[in-house]
């Protein structure tokens, strides 16, 4: 029997602002003011600390999608390079770390869109209609996730002139605002900081739609996720030099808020109709990515063959993501945003720390970096996940657990049968 498949039909360009799509919403809009609550200024630390272990995941990444070019990222790549074990490990943290993700960025776009009170209710509404956009194919995913990108890029300009603008917070630069908090505050801000980076691969999960993907996927991984480096550092020193660090980690909007510190009265209101588009970007590409996973581990068999289902017309994967879109709902209804980042957090760290293993393992015909950005990314990956707030450890180690015992009992099932 044929295994269903998806069509290529994305190129660099498409491919790029997906990863854009994925990153800025998550980075800019919603991961600043918990990282401030850990470590004030010495956020700007645990930025670049998440921008080296997230920069040797990335390369682990694009090595591993030149050779593996099909639908799943990690979970596809661990199977053919560590065993199967090994990729559904990969799949499910992948799954649920991205699950929550996508809770959390309804529920930015809810904080930013949604009159008082009624935050749940549009976060959810919104949930469904980009899970519709999803399911008339990945060519439309691709042409609203570049339109909502250009738009939130264009208003980050202007949160950036404007807190430029403003006068600049007292000390929030000097060495004992940077380490204030210490080493494990600036590694906590790190780790919950690297939910940000976590979509510089998006594209990867989707190799089976792009076009030349050994080429392609690379390339599109490296310059999605320079360019999101630039536009965290940007907005990470201005929100900073305008509130200082107590006030970002206050606020629920530190952009906004950052921009109507300068007097600009119509500044502010921009930047919330921009963090809204950003959160939908981040939200629409993250459904997609789920979608492509769950259907790559059902095709497996990892989850119920039910989902390795593409629609005859649109050719994605409907029934994953349709499931996907119930799931986040839940969440949506259940979770708060900071419980939904580091959750997330966690589930992505441990897919990240495959995927660095799994490139180690590649021999010399298929590297294209050095194995020393492998161990900074798998050392980088245990690191920050230890240093995350307890309640995510515990929640994601107990998800994990859980997902491993499922696998287990199918196979005694199937053995059995």
């Amino acid at each position: 029997m044929t295994s269903p498949s998806l069509q290529r039909r994305l190129g660099l360009g498409d491919a790029v602002f997906i990863g854009l799509g994925s990153m800025i919403g998550a980075g800019v809009f919603a991961a600043f003011a918990p990282a401030a609550a850990a470590a004030g200024s010495g956020l700007l630390v645990g930025l670049a600390i998440a921008a080296v272990v997230a920069f040797g995941n990335a390369t682990s990444s694009a090595q591993l999608a030149a050779v593996h070019p099909t639908s799943g990222g990690t979970y596809a790549y661990a199977r053919a390079e560590l065993g199967p074990w090994w990729g559904f490990i990969a799949g499910w943290g992948f799954v649920i770390g991205k699950t929550a993700s996508c809770a959390a960025m309804a529920l930015t776009f809810a904080a930013y869109a949604a009159p008082p009170g009624w935050e749940r209710p549009i976060a959810i509404a919104a949930v469904v209609a980009l899970a519709t956009v999803n399911w008339f194919g990945v060519t439309r995913t691709a042409q609203a996730t570049r339109a909502i990108v250009i738009v939130v890029l264009l208003v980050l300009a202007v949160a950036v002139a404007a807190g430029g603008a403003a006068p600049d917070s007292v000390d929030w630069l000097s060495p004992q605002a940077l380490w204030a908090d210490g080493a494990y505050g600036i590694l906590q801000s790190a780790g919950l900081l690297f939910f940000a980076f976590a979509g510089y691969a998006r594209v990867a999960t989707m190799g089976e739609e792009v076009r030349d993907p050994a080429r392609t996927i690379p390339r599109a991984i490296v310059l999605a996720f320079v360019g999101a480096l630039v536009v965290y550092a940007l907005v990470a020193v201005t929100v900073l030099s305008t509130l200082g660090p107590d006030a970002t980690a206050a606020s629920s909007e530190p952009v906004a808020a950052a921009a109507a510190a300068s007097g600009w009265a119509w500044a502010a209101p921009v930047v919330r109709v921009g963090a809204a588009a950003a959160s939908l970007g981040a939200l629409l590409a993250l459904i997609a990515g789920i979608g492509r996973t769950a259907f790559a581990m059902a095709r497996e068999g990892d989850l119920p063959r039910f989902f390795a289902a593409a629609h005859p017309r649109w050719h994605v994967p409907h029934r994953a993501e349709a499931t996907i879109a119930g799931i986040v709902i839940v969440a949506v209804a259940l979770v708060d945003l900071r419980g939904a980042i580091g959750f997330s957090s966690f589930g992505v760290l441990l897919y990240y720390l495959v995927a660095n293993l799994a490139a180690f393992r590649q021999g010399a015909s298929a590297r294209r970096y050095p194995r020393a950005l492998q161990v900074v990314g798998a050392a980088g990956c245990v690191i920050l996940g230890l240093t995350l707030p307890w309640q995510s450890v515990v929640g994601g180690a107990v998800v994990v657990i859980a997902g491993v015992l499922y696998r287990m009992l199918r196979l005694r099932v199937s053995r059995a049968a």
